[in-house]
């Protein structure tokens, strides 16, 4: 995640500050900071470039300590929506019925629906590569469709729940045709 801010200062203070902040499962990239002057990367955690004009080159990286961070950039980061949370449900080979594991894992999804008030679900079935790829396509979208109607049996509202299939093309892990593999037969439910 990147943060700049312009910052309204004395003329000799820095104009803009770019703050590199961890994702969500601590990984992070990397940011390149330009003008005509120059040009910085940044791209350790917490870190932060500051410009004071395009004709002076941006900083080099330092590091910006909590306080520092919550002062400046703050109200930006509260305004932040949460992120999406995902649930994968699992099938048996060939069927559209779920795993008794996964059962559970249903019925946990209409609470985060509820607490957060969602209003955009997706639901993406997925195959194996075991069986005709149009097949596949079919039983990954009838497995979305009976995710669906289980939530909005549940009162989920239909208008607010997308579903698609990714049949056999996008494998969680990558097999050879006709090797079954239960990890790919699945439906993963974004709720934002």
């Amino acid at each position: 995640m990147v943060l700049s801010l312009a910052l309204c200062a004395c003329s000799t203070a820095p104009k803009n500050v770019f703050l590199l902040l961890p994702n969500q499962d601590g990984s992070t990239g990397a940011i390149t900071v330009e003008n005509k002057a120059g040009s910085q990367v940044v791209s350790r955690p917490n870190d932060a470039s500051y410009v004071k004009d395009a004709a002076t080159a941006p900083t080099g990286p330092a590091t910006m300590e909590k306080p520092d961070i919550d002062k400046v950039f703050g109200d930006a980061l509260r305004a932040q929506p949460e992120p999406p949370l995902m649930f994968i449900l699992y099938f048996d080979t060939g069927k559209d019925a779920l795993t008794d594991e996964s059962k559970k894992v249903l019925d946990s999804i209409l609470p985060a629906i509820k607490s957060r008030r969602s209003t955009s679900i997706s639901i993406v079935g997925h195959t194996d590569r075991v069986g005709r790829r149009e097949d596949n396509f079919r039983l990954g979208f009838d497995r979305a469709g009976k995710t669906r109607d289980f939530l909005v049996e549940s009162g989920i509202d239909a208008s607010s729940v997308e579903v698609f299939s990714h049949g056999e093309d996008n494998p969680l892990i990558k097999t050879e045709d006709e090797v079954p593999e239960p990890r790919n037969r699945r439906v993963e439910v974004t709720v934002r």
